[in-house]
This record gives C-alpha cells, structure tokens and sequence, in this order.
C-alpha cells in the first residue's frame, strides 16, 4: 500500500483545525485511510543512512507518514488527501472540475507523428493556467508525479509525465519518434548538450535515471516532444528539457503524459490536473488541449466526463448487511466525493444514481459504491452475523473435533510447510520413491522445495530436530492436507486430510502412542473388533521403513488400512538430528 508524508502542521492547517494523534488516527480509521507511523524528517534521513537515532529536537517538523489505498490515486499527495478528508467531514463541496473555454483556433495542438507507435503510441496533454507556487506546493507538485510513477505508472513503463513552464514553450507541440543520434538538447540539471544515445550511455551510471533506460535503450527510434521551435520538451521516459524546468516562480504549467496504455495515461493526467487546479487563477480550471493522430483523428484532453452508474439500494444494503435509507446512502456516498441521488422505478424498485467524477478512477463497478457506503456508514457500525448459507465442510468440521480432542490430551499442534524436499520426503525416511507418488514441482526456487509432501512426517521430525533442547516430552500433532498422484483427477493429484502425531521422551513407546489410537478411535466411535470385523477398527503388523521392525502396526477401519503407528526408527532419528526416541502415528482421517 503506498505512503504519502506530510508535514503534520501543513495538514492541520490545510484540514482547518487541529487533532491530537488519536483524534487523527480514529479520522484515518473512518475514511479508510492509516496513520502509519509518526516521524520527523531528520528521523527519516537518519534511518535511511542507518544512522542511529540522536535526541529528538523540539523545533522539527513532525511528519505524518499516511497510508492509503493502491487504487486510490487522488490521495497520493497532500491536495487530494485533505480534499477527501474535508469532504468526508461535511466541510467542503464535492467540487465541479471543468474545462476552460477554447475555440479551435486558439486551443493548444499536439500533433503526434507514425513512427511514435513503434515505441510508445499515445500522449494526453493539459495546461494548468495562473498557478501559485510556494516551496511546500512546488515539492508536492513532484512528489505526486514520483509516486504516481512508482505506482500506476509501474515504472513509466505504462506513463510517463512530464511537466513544463509552458511561458518558455511555443505552441503547437509535436511528438516524434526519432533515431537516438537526431535527437540533440540540454536534459534538466545540465549545462551541455547532448545526443539522446550520449545521454543513455552517460545515465548508465545515475542511480536514480538508470532503471529506466531499458524502456527505450534497446529501441531504433526514441520518443521525444517538441514545440514549434524545435526546442525539446522531453526524452519520455526517461529525462525532461532544461529549457521548460519548472521553478517557483513558474505560472503556466503544460503537462503531458506518453504512454503506452490510454486509460491510465488519461487517468495520471486527471489526477494530476484535479489535484493542483485549486492553485489555480480559476479554481478547478483546467485548459485543454487537442491530440491530433496522424490518421487524422483528434481528442480533447483532458477528459473530466463524469462517469454514471445506477445501483439498486437492495445491492448495497444486501452486501454490506444493514437497512439504510436511500437518503442516507446518499449522504453517505457524497461524503466519499460521489454524487448522489434516488429515484424509484416503475416497479417500486429504489435505486441509487451515482456520478462518478474524474477524481475517482478507482470506482469501477457496483460494488465500490457498495463499499464506499461501508467505509462512510463505518465497518465498526455494521452488525456481525454469521450467513446462513455458510456452512463448514463436514471433513473440516471433523479436523476441528480431533483437534482439539488430541489438545485435551496434551499435545500441542504444529503447523508445518506443505512443500518439503526430495530427500526429507524419501531419503530421510528410507523410503523409497516409486515415481507414483509424489507430486513434483516444475521449477523450484529453492532445494528445500521440491515436491508436495506425501506425508506429515518429515515436517513433524524437523520441528522435533529443531527444538530437541526442550523439556521432555515433547508432544505435537499436526492435522494437515497431504498431496498424492491420482490419474482419476483431472488435475493429475490430489489432497488427502491426514492426522499425525508424535510423543517424544526417554520413556517413549509403543504403548503410548497405541493408546492415542484407541482415544481418536473411540470419539470418532470406531470400537476395537477383530480382524475379520468390518464394523470398526483393529491393528495388525506392518513393515514399514521409517519404523522399528516388530514395533509398528497398521491400523485397518472397516477392511481398509487407514494409517500405522510405532517406534520411528533410530536411522530416521539420526537423520533428523533428534537424540530422543520417538513414536508416531500417521492416518488419513477422510475415512471417517
């Protein structure tokens, strides 16, 4: 989840009243949102140096480090996070975002050319007119574009944005796809010219600029913006012109984003516009301009359209469990920056009619609004209950009555890795493999993983072997799916539920671990009967490798071998590094 710091008292002052760090925490909790830690920005320069920590100076700035939902791209600065908040408390409108007026011949033009859908084919553009920077503003401003980048943007791999004083530019813009060694110009925070493949070749070494050459290096052609004086905006993605830095003083900001997939690019330019329009001469204006295609076609960016969908009030109250009315979920949802209103159908059918605007890409479907009302009605409001078609599996529902039996009767469960290696699985065991058993996985990262276990054993021996310094007797058990090869499956394996458990302890035998059999058997209501006997259960001697000869026993329920039982064997012991002797029983409890 992404984290945006902000400076606690520029927030307070933003929000238009002061909190102390509960009141906070439990205003984050509502919203959605978390207080994830509280710092200053000396403590963060500290511990990214591994630095140790010095005693804190009163005169710091105490910083809020909040975070916020992946898909909510509007509360990933400053602006967007305490419009949404004051929003959210009743003390500010939704506000109506909108598009200055321009006529075809005055509207500012960006012309893209054929070769740029070779590397990245689209670009959305907007101006931001009569902007005020200050320095808290001005670093916001970048920040907002640096977590965009590591976040939607995946890396500019999808979107690149670069920002621009637009009074240093001359319309119209065009952008190009070009040869690296056409493509000459002073890249930001330089002096001197240089080629585009000069510049790669010198960004090889920037720790900051380097992660994203691969993008383009590899290309013929590279992406590139100009105006119509063939002064260089950018070199998308990777650095911006020199000439068009913005600076504090900058009033008239162009932005354009390159990109390789539209919508998210028309979604990092809305977000950007949106946030810092309030700084505007005319608040929440933006000046659009016109993409013109080589094909011919044009568009308008940037696209402020307002997106709506109609949810019937039954959905929403279904999903969350509640009984609201229809006025309350409108008042609820335009706390979350949704427009709202009810209506009711020609069948009395009351529905919600939500207007989702450009701020909030992140709802998608009926069910964000649903959530959206869960998040303003407040989860700790609603109501627990259990659903009455949530019924437990009756093979789960039985894990649960043996566990906790085997508990009563002082043993203590593990849980153990599902993936074991191929020596643990066979070798450690003296099994041997048959090739039919286990099912192997295709590429493991690790020696340690290298198929599914066929058997809870080698997982309960190593957390014997690992703890064998511990008090005497040791006594754990496991109930936990195996996984076998089955060609009547059409996946070609599957599970099976198996109990294991293990007493280990100088005075360990055969007798101890028998009568845990008899115990599971008589609560399950298996009684002892004879061989011959199918009506319950009985034991009979086995031969199995990973036991002592003459100590172990199969056990047989209903004329079927179920599982064994027994001494573990010394070699298997030493194996696993455990000095103690041990006894186990294994069996596959689906029988029941």
């Amino acid at each position: 989840m992404p984290t945006v710091s902000v400076g606690r008292d520029r927030l307070f002052a933003a929000l238009g009243r002061t909190y102390t760090q509960e009141e906070f925490e439990d205003l984050c909790f509502s919203f959605g949102i978390e207080l994830d830690d509280v710092t200053t920005e000396k403590a963060i320069i500290r511990k990214e140096k591994h630095l140790d920590d010095e005693e804190g100076d009163d005169e710091e700035e105490i910083i809020y480090k909040i975070e916020v939902p992946a898909n909510r791209y509007d509360l990933l600065c400053l602006e967007g996070l305490v419009q949404s908040l004051r929003i959210f408390e009743k003390k500010e409108k939704i506000p109506e975002y909108r598009l200055a007026k321009s006529s075809s011949d005055s509207i500012i033009k960006m012309h893209v050319k054929p070769e740029t859908s070779l590397i990245r084919p689209y670009v959305v553009c907007a101006v931001l007119r009569g902007v005020t920077f200050d320095e808290a503003r001005y670093n916001s401003f970048i920040d907002l574009q640096d977590k965009l980048h590591q976040n939607i943007c995946r890396r500019r791999t999808l979107v690149a944005i670069g920002t621009h004083d637009m009074d240093t530019l001359q319309a119209p813009f065009t952008y190009e796809a070009l040869p690296p060694s056409s493509i000459n110009f002073v890249p930001l925070k330089q002096v001197k010219r240089f080629r585009a493949d000069e510049l790669m070749e010198s960004y090889k070494s920037d720790l900051k600029l380097k992660k994203f050459l691969h993008i383009i290096e590899d290309s013929p052609v590279y992406p590139v913006i100009y105006d119509c004086n063939r002064t260089v905006l950018s070199l998308p993605p990777i650095i911006n012109g020199a000439h068009s830095a913005i600076t504090l003083k900058t009033r008239n900001v162009f932005i354009e984003c390159t990109a390789t997939d539209l919508t998210k690019a028309k979604i990092v330019l809305n977000t950007v516009v949106t946030a810092f329009s309030a700084y505007c001469e005319k608040k929440f204006e933006i000046e659009p301009v016109e993409v013109t295609y080589s094909d011919g076609k044009s568009f308008i960016y940037p696209d402020l359209s307002i997106y709506n969908m109609e949810v019937p009030l039954s959905y929403i109250n279904g999903a969350i469990g509640v009984s609201l009315e229809a006025e309350e979920v409108t008042s609820l949802l335009n706390q979350m920056q949704l427009y709202a209103e009810h209506s009711v159908s020609d069948n009395n059918q009351c529905s919600i009619k939500v207007s989702v605007p450009p701020t909030r890409s992140d709802v998608l479907h009926p069910c964000d609004v649903m959530e959206d009302v869960a998040i303003a009605y407040g989860y700790n409001n609603i109501s627990k209950r259990k659903l009455a078609s949530l019924q437990p599996l009756p093979l789960n529902e039985l894990s649960d009555l043996i566990r906790r039996e085997i508990a009563m009767n002082g043993f203590t469960e593990v849980l153990t890795f599902i993936l074991c290696s191929w020596k643990e699985n066979f070798t450690m065991l003296n099994r041997e493999d048959d090739k039919s058993t286990a099912v192997v996985i295709g590429n493991p990262r690790s020696a340690d993983f290298e198929l599914v276990r066929t058997s809870l054993m080698p997982g309960i021996l190593k957390t014997v072997g690992h703890n064998k310094d511990h008090p005497k007797p040791i006594k754990i058990f496991e109930v936990g799916d195996v996984a076998v090869l089955d060609k009547t499956k059409d996946v070609g394996a599957s599970n099976c539920r198996r109990l294991a458990a293990l007493y280990c302890g100088a005075t360990s035998g055969f007798e101890l671990i028998h009568g845990l059999v008899d115990r599971i058997m008589e609560v399950i209501g298996a009684p002892f009967v004879p061989l011959d006997d199918n009506t319950g259960y009985s034991i009979k001697p086995s031969n199995e490798p990973e036991y002592l000869p003459g100590r172990q026993a199969s056990i047989i329920y209903k004329g079927n071998r179920i599982g064994t039982f027994g001494i573990v064997h010394p070699e298997v012991l030493n194996n696993f590094d455990i000095p103690d002797p041990c006894s186990f029983v294994e069996l596959t409890i689906e029988s029941f």
